[in-house]
């Protein structure tokens, strides 16, 4: 039962091994640039080892995504997302988005890159990426932002269009802050800072005056 027990732990760290190695390389060479071959040459096993804990190459891009999003222990962000979605403050719901992600995207710039490769590649990852998480992120924000209307809150935008903008502040900053201008020169705040800016200028964006 030992011998069982330590063959599983052996197993289990290799497959780790070979998937952070994986990660790396793909955010450092690309998709194209990364064979299943190198990725075994960087980890010091055979290309069938790799086959052997990643049956296929989808199985390998499901694994990273999963790796990301259980990484911390922490409970995803839409799940965190709808509890505070039920008390409607809307500096919440947004600044702790908001917050949530920059300090991911300053952990793991690495990730970041990888994805940025599989979006300029048209890889299959990017798709995978944007089903598992954009998308839902973009459904329950949009659906909280039609119920804020349907409160009188809100102004009447297109809903996905608020995320959008919403979205796109918080991937510019993490970007620039990430990969561009690492030392700060353009603009150096800390996360909690940005988030609280960015929601603010969103808020006091689509939110109604008084007088309409």
């Amino acid at each position: 039962m030992a011998v069982e027990s330590e063959l599983l732990t052996q197993n289990s760290n290799r497959r780790d091994q070979i998937l952070q190695i994986a990660i790396k390389l793909f955010s450092q060479y690309g998709f194209r640039g990364t064979t299943t071959k190198k990725i075994a040459e960087a980890a010091g096993v055979s290309e069938a080892m790799v086959f052997r804990h990643f049956a296929s190459k989808q199985e390998l891009y499901h694994a990273i995504l999963d790796r990301k999003a259980c990484e911390g222990g922490k409970a995803t962000p839409l799940s965190v997302i709808n509890e505070i979605i039920k008390t409607k403050d809307d500096f919440e719901v947004f600044y702790q988005i908001i917050l949530d992600a920059l300090k991911k995207h300053q952990q793991d710039p690495e990730f970041m890159r990888l994805l940025m490769h599989s979006a300029l590649e048209g890889h299959e990852l990017a798709e995978m990426f944007i089903n598992e998480s954009i998308v839902p992120t973009y459904e329950v924000l949009s659906f909280y932002i039609s119920q804020r209307q349907r409160d009188g809150v809100f102004r009447n935008l297109n809903p996905k269009l608020i995320v959008r903008a919403f979205v796109g502040m918080m991937i510019h900053h993490s970007i620039n802050t990430n990969l561009w201008d690492k030392n700060g020169r353009i603009l150096k705040i800390t996360n909690e800072e940005a988030a609280r800016g960015f929601t603010e200028i969103l808020l006091n964006g689509i939110k109604k005056t008084p007088a309409e």
